[in-house]
């Protein structure tokens, strides 16, 4: 999730007219659905419309990722991932914590997130966040599912505390990734997966761009991060999973294989 908790306008300027190639089928990885003030439902057509099949809706606090849920339970193709964000580390007390176990423990949930440390803006205690993080990692852990992992301004920090819990086996996902080549390995050699947002369709991200070019496809993921962080030419404004298209465009060009060719990870199968 990017800075802004703000909901989001529709996404205004028109979506990118195209015919759906029937071999494509997207998965959009990372994306607050309940954010979105356009409706769900026409959402979600939109994406479908275009070869997003799947959208992975993923909670910031209890109250989201129960709504999460609920649309999971309401939409095909939707799957939830549950748990609070650094922003909103102090709230996760003793009970938060069984009942973010509780709607785990639901079919349709894929992983726990997203959590991590937001240095930036500090809307928790730093101490805070490091025990819900920690806390999360553990959840995942005893419930053998993907965790979802947000690092702004706290790239030594968040790899110093998923170092403790390696190796993950396919379940760590870092969300919006913004760290350097090095990290980026040092990702891989855990277990994990890194995934790309908007930010690497924009001209002057020639450091993710690079990275995505040197990774293996199948460890690489892509999300909207919606309704936050548009891809270029839609910069600036709300976002929507039928924008995942442009993203998945832009790693298949740096990947130099046509977009359906495009074979990227899968950690959210589930059982």
């Amino acid at each position: 999730m990017s800075a802004s908790l703000n909901r989001a306008a529709r996404p205004d300027g028109p979506h990118e007219k195209r015919d759906r190639d029937p071999r494509l089928s997207l998965v959009d990885t990372h994306a607050h659905l309940d954010l979105l003030e356009q409706d769900v439902g026409e959402a979600l057509r939109e994406a479908r419309e275009v070869g997003v099949t799947g959208v992975i809706s993923v909670g910031i606090n209890l109250d989201s990722s129960r709504k999460a849920l609920e649309t999971a339970h309401a939409h095909p193709g939707v799957r939830a991932v549950v748990g609070v964000h650094p922003h909103d580390a102090r709230h996760l007390d003793r009970d938060a914590l069984r009942e973010l176990r509780r709607l785990a423990g639901d079919p349709l949930v894929v992983g726990i997130g997203e959590t991590g440390l937001d240095f930036y803006r500090n809307l928790s205690p730093r101490a805070d966040q490091e025990r819900a993080f920690r806390h999360q990692l553990e959840l995942a852990r005893e419930l053998d599912l993907p965790v979802v992992v947000h690092d702004r301004e706290a790239h030594a920090h968040t790899m110093r505390v998923l170092e403790e819990y390696a190796p993950f086996g396919g379940r760590l996902i870092m969300h919006c990734f913004s760290g350097d080549l090095d990290m980026a390995l040092a990702v891989l050699d855990m277990g994990g997966y890194i995934s790309v947002a908007g930010p690497v369709t924009f001209h002057n991200a020639r450091r993710l761009q690079d990275i995505v070019r040197r990774l293996p496809a199948d460890r690489l993921l892509v999300e909207t991060d919606c309704p936050f962080l548009s891809p270029h030419p839609f910069r600036g404004r709300p976002n929507a999973p039928a924008r995942l298209v442009l993203i998945a465009e832009k790693v298949a060009e740096l990947k130099g294989v046509p977009l359906e060719d495009l074979r990227l990870g899968d950690p959210f199968t589930r059982g």
